[in-house]
């Protein structure tokens, strides 16, 4: 099994799929330091995080719960070795595709918190693609503080083939035209590098402009899927800073570089329950899509 492989067998696939039902468990404190560099990062005017008072603000867990896997422990790309907790699917190229999250009304997560997640395996598919096989891994997040439970997170986790000459181009998507709030971000290699710090992400897609441009062939560093996300969120909180999500599901749709500015952009719906959120490179095609419901 090398980084070469681009099909999946029968026998390999049920291998990877005795590691469904595996969990795993992580304790963490909300500490402020990572809210307080956050905000920064995405050049917020917020006040100093108080222990006991500031909740959390949505997506913001995943400055928490960082697995440290030691230097030793890792392979070329930044990620750790296959194994362990995620099953090892021997195609080279992993990527966060999307997510599910919803939030307990009246037990918000917040600033100072002794929080546990447990992390469970939900499953693990097979997909023949056009280009090389694919491999679906679900795992389920639940997030507890002392009241109980918090945050309840669905984390689709794609692994494919490295792309190659000859290989199909999926046709690109037009981003929905007339949204109601957007915003424009510059993903310059500085704001990707905080990110990859203040989340501990070694993936060396993120910052190594030689490693992903020579080694694995993209055009440049690629904007975090979970820093795309976050933005969306982060823009229907300017727009409504009242709001309190409920639920938040995204989908990443087109790889996103730091060549040029991107936009994220909504559109509340009528009754200003929800909202329709979506993401858009230089040329306005679809790069993220998402919805997120208030309470």
């Amino acid at each position: 099994m090398t980084e070469e492989l681009r099909t999946i067998d029968a026998a390999l696939l049920a291998h990877l799929q005795t590691w469904q039902g595996r969990e795993e468990t992580w304790h963490d404190q909300l500490g402020a330091t990572p809210v307080s560099a956050l905000s920064a990062t995405l050049d917020r005017d917020d006040p100093a995080p108080v222990t006991g008072q500031t909740e959390l603000p949505p997506l913001w867990h995943w400055l928490y719960f960082l697995p440290q896997v030691r230097q030793s422990g890792l392979g070329p790309d930044g990620h750790a070795l296959r194994g362990g907790f995620l099953p090892p699917v021997p195609l080279p190229r992993r990527m966060w595709a999307g997510g599910r999250l919803r939030w307990e009304e009246g037990n918000p997560l917040s600033v100072g918190q002794a929080v546990r997640r447990t992390s469970r395996i939900e499953s693990v598919t097979h997909k023949a693609g056009r280009t090389g096989d694919l491999v679906f891994v679900l795992v389920k997040h639940e997030v507890h503080n002392d009241h109980g439970l918090a945050l309840t997170e669905e984390h689709d986790i794609v692994y494919r083939a490295a792309p190659q000459p000859g290989d199909p181009v999926p046709p690109p998507v037009a981003a929905e035209a007339g949204a109601a709030w957007q915003r424009e971000i510059v993903p310059d290699d500085v704001l990707l590098f905080r990110y990859s710090a203040l989340t501990f992400n070694g993936h060396r897609i993120h910052y190594d402009r030689r490693y992903v441009t020579q080694v694995e062939g993209y055009p440049g560093l690629i904007v975090h899927g979970p820093l795309i996300a976050t933005l969306l969120v982060d823009l229907l909180r300017r727009e409504q800073p009242q709001a309190r999500l409920k639920s938040f599901a995204f989908k990443a749709v087109r790889p996103t570089f730091d060549l040029h500015p991107f936009r994220v952009q909504g559109t509340p719906s009528a009754d200003g329950r929800s909202a329709r959120l979506w993401a858009s490179d230089h040329e306005g095609w679809l790069t993220m899509q998402a919805t997120a419901e208030l309470f």
